[in-house]
């Protein structure tokens, strides 16, 4: 293979079988379940990095299912978002996910930075109620519930909620173990469209792992739990603080 031929081909590993294809990664149908409660201030600003600020002391702890993306498939994932600040700017920082699809944990990390991690997170209806569980091999980390579809919500702030800013710390590292990328990432879903917004009770539970540890950020109370259906796509990303220059 010539040299001009690797430049014009390489944009992902492996050259010759690329574990996903290039984007833009449109979703249809795909499905949050996110529970926000409050926690404690001082775990939030020792995970938070700066130049990123704590905005409020809660988490955001989602369960998303994915029956319908763009390259990456029929998948699932689970994660915790930090309400932050960026130079005035307020969003989330996405501080963990676990999910069970090779294909979007390989781009997730490589294109944008997402911290994935490959795990067992599940959602599911249960009667009348509406079911998250992230298990990390055999064990249980997180157990979300909320009774299902008990009132709908006005679909255009989620919609703006959802549009909102979103930031990652992207490493990725040289040959010799070093980083060689240290960055803030910043991205939008784009091209958003709620199919269908409801709350409900809610309640969530996190268990200690060394592995899996949502429970560094322990739920003191929760505040909210929110049930969106949506279809949109996943903005490509844009570097907005480089650590290394």
């Amino acid at each position: 293979m010539k040299i001009e031929e690797v430049r014009k081909r390489a944009f992902a590993m492996p050259l010759t079988n690329p574990g996903y294809p290039p984007g833009p990664y449109r979703f249809v149908d795909r499905e949050f379940f996110t529970i926000t409660y409050r926690t404690d201030p001082d775990a939030l600003r020792a995970v938070v990095p700066e130049p990123l600020e704590v905005a409020e002391p809660v988490v955001k702890y989602e369960f998303i299912r994915m029956p319908d993306s763009t390259g990456f498939g029929n998948y699932t994932e689970s994660g915790q978002v930090i309400p932050v600040r960026f130079k005035g700017q307020t969003g989330g920082y996405v501080h963990a996910m676990y999910l069970d699809d090779e294909a979007p944990i390989a781009g997730g990390r490589e294109i944008w930075g997402f911290p994935k991690k490959l795990a067992s997170p599940s959602l599911r209806i249960e009667k009348d109620t509406l079911v998250g569980v992230l298990a990390y091999g055999s064990v249980n980390v997180a157990i979300a519930t909320m009774g299902y579809k008990h009132h709908t919500l006005d679909p255009a702030p989620i919609k703006a909620a959802v549009e909102a800013p979103a930031f990652l710390l992207k490493i990725m590292p040289d040959v010799d173990g070093k980083a060689r990328v240290c960055e803030i990432v910043r991205y939008y879903c784009e091209d958003v469209t709620i199919k269908g917004a409801w709350s409900g009770p809610a309640a969530l539970e996190l268990f200690q792992h060394a592995l899996a540890p949502v429970a560094q950020l322990p739920v003191l109370e929760v505040v909210s739990g929110v049930h969106i259906l949506t279809d949109l796509t996943l903005g490509l990303g844009k570097v907005v603080y480089d650590y290394l220059r």
